[in-house]
């Protein structure tokens, strides 16, 4: 290890010698590696993780750039994976640290394999479904869980500790999402800093052995409108299906429809097939649509109006549309069954 590399971190008193080889000895797992994400990991990465694990199902786009600070024009020129584009960046600041990068939807039928040889879980996410997919997990494995969320101005944070705090499903339902999204309502790129930057100061807190600082508080937060508030955590709620009863929603969910709509991108997701040959795909539709490929995804412009961008795992991007019935007709008539 490079010692100098460290040695701001290591003169911080609660950090010390001892803190940043307890830093070095971490695995994280960090999911999603958009604007939250590439903050976290990069803040994860100079510090001297261990281990870092990335996981992100999306490819790099110009709208990205305002505020997912790993990425650049070269990345949206060769349409790469953001996880695969993170680590190339990561992997230039601190080469000491091993990290993992997946191009990969998270399911309840993969989660496991993600969190294995982990020892905490970050949220990068943008959506609820999958944050409460990694709460679940992470109170039936006893992982601590960082908790983040921004739009617009407004951003919120939380570090959970099983059998210690409340998990989410105790402070938020699934039912009370407001709907909003970066692609409906925007954002800015200080409020994703200072989101990303409180959980990961929690995260040090916590391996470093400084629990007693921890905050125990959902902190939100609009920098925007000059407004601050901090929730302490309330004790669990008895009825909670996660850290209460074990019962662990997201983990006993049937597999869903094939058709997903992501919710702002007028997108809908079609995962059918466990697989995708890009090369014989790319062949097949090269003569009806303008193809890019890459070695990670095959963009496919049919028209102005509709795009496809597969994915070797058999994901298909139907773009310009939110109407399953479009997208599947779509799908049907150049992928097939």
């Amino acid at each position: 290890m490079n010692i100098e590399r460290y040695s701001r971190q290591r003169l911080f008193s609660p950090i010390g010698d001892i803190g940043q080889e307890r830093i070095g000895n971490c695995s994280i797992l960090v999911v999603g590696v958009g604007a939250l994400g590439t903050v976290l990991s990069n803040h994860l990465v100079r510090a001297g993780i261990g281990k870092l694990r990335i996981v992100d199902r999306d490819y790099v786009e110009y709208s990205n750039l305002q505020r997912q600070m790993l990425f650049d024009e070269d990345d949206v020129e060769k349409a790469l994976p953001k996880a695969v584009a993170a680590k190339q960046k990561l992997k230039k600041i601190n080469s000491e640290v091993h990290i993992e990068a997946f191009v990969e939807n998270v399911t309840n039928n993969n989660i496991n394999k993600f969190i294995d040889g982990i020892d905490i879980v970050l949220d990068g996410t943008d959506n609820f479904s999958t944050r409460f997919l990694l709460n679940d997990i992470c109170y039936k494995r006893v992982l601590p869980f960082s908790y983040g969320g921004v739009v617009g101005s407004r951003g919120m944070s939380a570090f959970f500790i099983p059998n210690e705090t409340p998990c989410l499903r105790c402070l938020t339902k699934e039912e009370a999402e407001s709907g909003q999204t970066c692609d409906t309502v925007g954002v800015i790129a200080p409020a994703v800093d200072i989101v990303s930057s409180m959980q990961v100061t929690e995260v040090f807190k916590y391996i470093t052995g400084n629990k007693a600082h921890l905050r125990n508080t959902l902190q939100t937060y609009d920098i925007w409108y000059n407004q601050q508030y901090e929730m302490k955590f309330p004790s669990p709620d008895p009825k909670c299906p996660t850290c209460q009863h074990a019962i662990y929603p997201s983990l006993q969910r049937k597999a869903t429809e094939n058709e997903t709509v992501l919710c702002g991108r007028n997108t809908v997701q079609i995962h059918q097939k466990s697989n995708m040959d890009l090369k014989k795909s790319e062949k097949k539709l090269a003569r009806v649509a303008k193809t890019q490929l890459t070695p990670f995804l095959l963009k496919v412009q049919f028209n102005n109006e509709i795009n496809f961008v597969i994915f070797p795992d058999g994901r298909v991007l139907i773009q310009g549309t939110e109407d399953t019935t479009k997208a599947r007709n779509w799908y049907d008539r150049y992928i097939g069954s």
